[in-house]
């Protein structure tokens, strides 16, 4: 289990998740969802809780059966702060010795198909195989995630408040960024802030200074930051409701070395601006990939840009939708995700702009909120 303070959901909002996610599996034609610890877990009941080798498991028919979290004795505890009596949701235990799977294919009866959570470990997968005998098994996330890529007002405020938190770090960045220090400090400078800023704990820091900008994840490193060098900051993480931040803005730290890099910026700058204004209900998300990857291929970068414009995000810092072409999804409005082009020049520099945006009735909200421009760092 996590170390991390309760975060009890109003029920009602719960029992509302729990009801649609029957329904919608009712529609897909399953038997039943089992969905493992993790993000989809926490959408539906408010905890996360843990995966181990013991097996935890959510049994939510899509019919009129009573759902059911299955859970170690040991480990119920962990699942004390959940309402679950007002959910309908009955706590069965076991203990070592009992076959858990067993116990879940009990409930179940003879279903004919039953998906499991994305995030199922094989050795979990496998065991409800053998216990369910001719039952299908399909994944639950083409279910789950219908719901999850529709965000209500309490997630977009939650989405919304971290995305002012890390634009608080952002506008912190001056404190540390500077030449003689490496990744690796400046990295850990920016983690604590992003803790001391209102999140749970920072997910992840990338500091990609002078030619280790031209990697998309580069992580951080023993490089010691130069004078002249474009430096890309990808920083985000959890608040302790859940939900996730996710900003990347680049710096130079004093004038930039190399002439193009004032152009190349610029050509960015509009790729982005152009995503984020394609944005709206009604069209796709290949078509908001596709406004940014046409200003950075007009401009002779297209070779240079190599990732998807955008994901999306929530519970997860990566979930549907992706902002990618092929995908012809048509947004609405609630679905959030991140607007983030790239140009990534080879053993040379890159850069790269991410916010986080929202689809609304008519048009966009972005959530980030500090300036686009190449932000020059005294050196």
């Amino acid at each position: 289990m996590s170390s991390r303070p309760p975060q009890t959901l109003d029920p009602a909002i719960l029992r509302t998740r729990l009801d649609r996610a029957r329904g919608a599996a009712a529609d897909a034609g399953t038997d039943a969802l089992l969905i493992a610890p993790g993000s989809d877990l926490r959408y539906l009941i408010g905890e996360a809780g843990g995966s181990f080798e013991r097996l935890t498991t959510l049994v939510l028919p899509a019919g009129g059966g009573v759902p059911a979290l299955v859970v170690p004795k040991l480990e119920a505890p962990g699942y004390a702060h959940v309402p679950m009596g007002e959910l309908g949701i009955e706590v069965v235990t076991w203990v070592d010795g009992d076959d858990p799977y067993r116990i879940v294919a009990g409930r179940l009866g003879k279903p004919g198909r039953v998906a499991v959570s994305d995030n199922t470990i094989a050795l979990h997968v496998l065991a409800f195989r053998a216990a369910l005998g001719d039952a299908e098994q399909t994944l639950a996330g083409p279910v789950v995630r219908e719901l999850r890529m529709r965000k209500d007002a309490a997630e977009i405020d939650a989405l919304r408040r971290a995305g002012v938190a890390i634009d608080r770090v952002h506008a912190r960045m001056g404190e540390w960024l500077r030449p003689g220090r490496t990744e690796a400090e400046v990295g850990a400078d920016i983690a604590a802030a992003i803790v001391e800023e209102g999140h749970a704990h920072a997910d992840f820091v990338i500091v990609g200074s002078g030619p280790n900008g031209a990697s998309p994840h580069h992580d951080v490193s023993g490089r010691v930051i130069e004078p002249g060098d474009v430096v890309v900051i990808d920083i985000g993480g959890p608040l302790p409701e859940g939900y996730n931040s996710d900003s990347t803005r680049t710096y130079a730290v004093g004038e930039p070395r190399d002439a193009d890099v004032a152009g190349t910026y610029e050509v960015l700058r509009r790729a982005q601006r152009a995503a984020v204004g394609a944005v709206r209900p009604g069209v796709t998300a290949q078509d908001v990939d596709a406004a940014a990857r046409r200003v950075i291929a007009e401009a002779g970068f297209g070779e240079y840009f190599i990732h998807r414009t955008g994901h999306g995000i929530g519970l997860d810092v990566h979930e549907e939708p992706y902002i990618v072409g092929g995908n012809d999804l048509t947004l609405e409005p609630g679905m959030a995700f991140s607007v983030e082009p790239g140009i990534y020049l080879p053993d040379r520099w890159g850069a790269r702009i991410e916010d986080i945006v929202v689809v609304t009735a008519d048009g966009v909200e972005a959530l980030n909120n500090r300036p686009h421009e190449l932000v020059v760092l005294e050196s």
